[in-house]
């Protein structure tokens, strides 16, 4: 016996067809202000985040629309997150790399172009004394120059305001009341700044003191192309796309410059130039040890203390746990500052105490060896509570037959914690010790708080210090360099990247661990 499925009354339709049409035009005018926000973007010459806009609209709309795409909906969210705070920011950061994007260099080639033919002079017409005349809140203007007869120019009324006015100057002068006095012409003058007077003969006065006004004219004017005419000289300048600068015909570069595409010339740099490539190579072998010994020396201390608090004599082992880990609890800056403060070469405590002692008072801030002594001391006791952490779960997952086996065969505590405790505990811990590395490969809270970076490494022409790992060398770079090189430091932020990526690849690979 066959059964038709019955059909949908028409109310049930009705408010399905309304559902989906609310649905649609919703979805319809999200993308629609999307793609206005795209336009925008593009017109702001920001043209990398209005592809990302797009790609993200792109993406959004196939996904929730297309039925062969229905499970990836609900991981979408992620994705767009990861797309835009991890892929993003980093092919960004690549592609400044290939610039010469700098202080120097900051803007477009049409921001350039404006701000050279916004730059005027004052031309022959010379320097004008003014007086400001006020009226009912109606206002007028008298120019004259003292060394020229007859130069006498005033204007009709006018209201003074925030836009620009453009006023003509009319020969001659009219019985006027007491001018201004200048601490009244002080509180006007940013809108007498506005005022563009006209002259009879031709030409612009604009403000350009309390009591002046004076003609001026553009330096440069359009030619041909990107070229600019010098209206004083008649000299030529035109865009060098090498340099990023505009440039006079003696080769002379003027500044502000432009963004333009260099190819490798960054990266080369770190490779060829002896400046860079003797401090970079000397902060990327100070970075891998300073990683390494790290990890080590928390790996060491964590195990060993946790070892001490799963011994059964052991007494009050709460209190010795909470102790233990309360640096962890800690915000990582105060425990930096705190023991800045304490490794002070003057008035620290600990050389205080060295002082006292030993008779030593080791100089940490100024001593290479000693500034990266302090600097794996300070690591050590900020790094070791989450290993100690790590280590305390582990070690409640070994069985105590295998203690007491070892204890019935003759071992001691040694033999159990390197034949035992270590082999079976150092496998689960090596993921967890790569990411440690990793982040230690980048720690610039410590190196920025502590050291910055100091003492600085003689005869380097960008700013590197002895104690600077690759990611505080790129950010001096950056953001203390006088140049403020953006493009070379985002080179080097790429070939961190590169180094990290492979170094974690190849301790994934030697610790036979599947990604």
């Amino acid at each position: 016996m066959s059964t038709q499925a019955l059909p949908m009354p028409q109310s049930q339709l009705h408010i399905l067809f309304s559902h989906r049409l609310v649905k649609l035009t919703a979805v319809l005018l999200v993308n629609l202000f999307a793609l206005y926000l795209v336009v925008a973007l593009y017109a702001q010459q920001q043209i990398a985040f209005a592809l990302l806009l797009l790609v993200l609209i792109a993406s959004a709309s196939y996904i929730f629309f297309s039925k062969k795409a229905y499970a990836h909906r609900y991981i979408y969210p992620s994705l767009a997150g990861m797309g835009i705070f991890v892929i993003f920011p980093l092919l960004y950061t690549v592609g400044i790399g290939f610039t010469n994007y700098s202080a120097s260099n900051l803007l477009s080639l049409e921001r350039v172009q404006e701000f050279h033919l916004s730059q005027t002079y004052v031309s022959s017409a010379g320097k004008y004394q003014f007086q400001l005349f006020e009226s009912n809140g109606q206002y007028r203007i008298q120019v004259y120059r003292p060394d020229v007869p007859g130069q006498q120019f005033s204007t009709e009324s006018f209201s003074l305001g925030d836009e620009v006015q453009s006023l003509t100057l009319y020969k001659g002068s009219t019985a006027l009341p007491e001018p201004l006095k200048i601490r009244q012409i002080i509180k006007l003058k940013a809108a007498l700044a506005k005022l563009r007077l006209n002259l009879p003969q031709g030409g612009e006065l604009r403000l350009s003191g309390l009591r002046q006004f004076a003609a001026v004219t553009p330096v440069y004017v359009r030619g041909d192309g990107n070229t600019l005419i010098n209206q004083q000289n008649g000299e030529q300048i035109r865009p060098n796309f090498d340099t990023g600068f505009y440039q006079t015909s003696a080769g002379e570069a003027l500044s502000p410059g432009f963004t333009v595409a260099v190819g490798w010339q960054n990266f080369t740099r770190v490779v060829t130039d002896p400046n860079i490539r003797e401090p970079f190579l000397q902060i990327f072998v100070w970075t891998l040890l300073f990683s390494a010994l790290s990890v080590l020396f928390t790996l060491v201390v964590g195990l060993l203390l946790a070892n001490l608090l799963q011994w059964e004599q052991l007494r009050g082992k709460g209190f010795y746990r909470t102790m233990l880990i309360l640096p962890y609890a800690v915000p990582a800056f105060i425990s930096i500052l705190v023991f800045k403060g304490l490794f002070n070469q003057n008035f620290g405590e600990i050389n205080l105490v060295l002082g006292q002692l030993f008779g030593i008072e080791p100089t940490w801030f100024s001593d290479p060896l000693m500034a990266k002594s302090m600097i794996l001391i300070v690591n050590t006791w900020l790094g070791y509570p989450y290993i100690l952490l790590l280590c305390m779960g582990l070690l409640q997952s070994i069985p105590g037959d295998l203690y007491e086996a070892s204890t019935m065969d003759g071992a001691g505590p040694v033999d159990n914690l390197l034949r035992i405790t270590l082999p079976l505990v150092i496998k689960p811990l090596v993921p967890l010790l790569i990411a440690s590395f990793a982040f230690n490969f980048n720690n610039f809270v410590l190196i920025s708080l502590l050291t910055g970076g100091s003492p600085d490494i003689i005869g380097a022409t960008t700013p590197a210090g002895t104690t600077d790992l690759l990611v505080s060398y790129t950010y001096r770079i950056a953001f203390q360099d006088s140049g403020q090189n953006f493009g070379l430091a985002a080179a080097i932020a790429t070939v961190i990247f590169l180094m990290v990526g492979a170094l974690a690849l190849i301790n994934l690979k030697l610790s036979k661990i599947k990604i």
